[in-house]
C-alpha cells in the first residue's frame, strides 16, 4: 500500500512513518518542517526505496492537489497540525490557518482525486485529539466518541473544527473517511515545549520544572510507539465513518507525573547540576494559564474491542526508556 503523511517529520507522524518503512509499505511525507519537526527522527529511514518526501504546505491546495494526483495513494494520513496550546492563546492565527483551513484544502484535494479517478482503495484518515471534548471533573466518566465536542482553547476549537469538517466531507461527498482522537503523547523526540520533554530536560540543566497552578490537572498518557501502531491498524482497515478513540487508561496528575520523573532522574544521574541533592527541589509552581483544562481521560473501548488492541509495556517502562534517550540525546 502507498500512504501520504502529513506532518510525517512531526512527533507522532515520523513514528508513523518509521513503522510503516518498516512494515515495507510506501510512504510519501509531506512536511513544511516548522520549528516542531524533527528531520532528523527520520534518518534511519531516509535511504529507504520506499520514502520519498516534500516539503510543502498543506494550506497550498495547487502542490498539494499536484502531489496527490501524482503519488495516488491508497491512505492519507493527516497528522500536519500546530498543537501546543500555550502558542494557541498567544498567537491563534496560524492555528486557524493550519488546522482548519488546512485541512479543508486537503479534503478538496483529496474528494477531487476521489471523484476523478475512482482509485479502488482510498481513505482519509484524519488523526485529531481528545482535546476536543473539553475537560471532566473528577467523578466523570471518560470521554467516549459519542460525547459532545466543547473546546476550551484556541487549539482545541481549531482541532474539533477540522474534525467536523472530515465528518462533514465524508457524509455529503461520500469521501471514504476515518478519525481517531488520541490522549497525550509522549516518547522520544518530542519537542522540548511539552510537559514530559520539558521537565527531563529543565532537570538536566538544573533550571527550574514550571507547573502550572497546583499542578493537579489530570491527563491522560499515551506511549507514541503505541499510538503509531494503533494508527496503522485503522489506517489499514476499512471502517470507514467511524472515530475512534485512541489511548492506554494512564491517567495521572502533572505534579504526580513530573515528581515521578524527577525521582527516576534521581535514580538514573549520579552528578546533579547546581549543587542540588534532588531534581524535586526544581519543581516551580507557576501562575495556570487561562482556561486550562482540568481532567483528559479517554475511554478507548471502542477501539480496543474492533482491533484487539493494547498498549506493548507499562507506561512507567515507556516513561523510563523516555527518561533514558532524553538523557542521552538532550544536546
Amino acid at each position: 500500500m502507498k500512504f501520504l503523511v502529513t506532518g510525517g517529520a512531526g512527533f507522532i507522524g515520523s513514528e508513523v512513518v518509521k513503522q510503516l518503512i518498516g512494515m515495507d509499505e510506501e510512504v510519501i511525507n509531506v512536511d513544511k518542517l516548522t520549528y516542531a519537526s524533527c528531520i532528523k527522527s527520520l534518518e534511519e529511514i531516509s535511504s529507504s526505496q520506499n520514502y520519498k518526501f516534500y516539503k510543502e504546505d498543506i494550506c497550498n491546495f495547487e502542490k498539494m492537489s499536484e502531489i496527490i494526483f501524482s503519488e495516488e495513494p491508497d491512505v492519507i494520513m493527516h497528522l500536519a497540525a500546530e498543537s501546543h496550546v500555550d502558542n494557541s492563546i498567544t498567537d491563534p492565527d496560524v492555528f486557524i490557518k493550519t488546522n482548519i483551513f488546512g485541512t479543508y484544502n486537503l479534503l478538496n484535494a483529496s474528494k477531487k482525486f476521489f471523484n476523478e479517478t475512482r482509485p479502488a482503495k482510498f481513505l482519509f484518515h484524519h488523526i485529531s485529539t481528545d482535546e476536543v471534548y473539553g475537560d471532566l471533573n473528577s467523578f466523570d466518566t471518560p470521554f467516549k466518541e459519542t460525547n459532545p465536542y466543547l473546546p476550551s482553547s484556541p487549539y482545541s476549537a481549531s482541532k474539533a473544527s477540522s474534525d467536523h469538517l472530515v465528518k462533514a466531507w465524508g457524509r455529503t461527498y461520500g469521501l471514504p473517511t476515518i478519525i481517531s482522537n488520541c490522549s497525550n503523547n509522549f516518547g522520544h523526540f518530542q519537542n522540548v515545549e511539552k510537559l514530559i520533554p520539558k521537565t527531563i530536560t529543565n532537570a538536566i540543566k538544573g533550571i527550574e520544572i514550571p507547573i502550572y497552578g497546583k499542578g493537579h490537572q489530570i491527563r491522560d498518557w499515551l506511549f507514541v510507539g503505541d499510538h503509531a501502531r494503533a494508527l496503522i491498524m485503522l489506517a489499514k482497515s476499512k471502517n470507514y465513518g467511524e472515530s475512534y478513540n485512541i489511548g492506554t487508561r494512564n491517567e495521572i496528575r502533572n505534579i504526580d507525573l513530573v515528581e515521578m520523573i524527577c525521582q527516576i532522574l534521581d535514580e538514573l544521574v549520579n552528578e546533579k547540576p547546581n549543587n542540588i541533592s534532588s531534581f524535586l527541589e526544581l519543581i516551580t509552581l507557576v501562575d495556570d494559564r487561562p482556561g486550562h483544562d482540568q481532567r483528559y481521560a479517554i475511554d478507548p473501548s471502542k477501539f480496543e474491542k474492533d482491533f484487539n488492541f493494547k498498549s506493548k509495556k507499562d507506561f512507567e517502562s515507556d516513561l523510563i526508556t523516555t527518561i533514558k534517550w532524553y538523557i542521552e540525546n538532550h544536546n
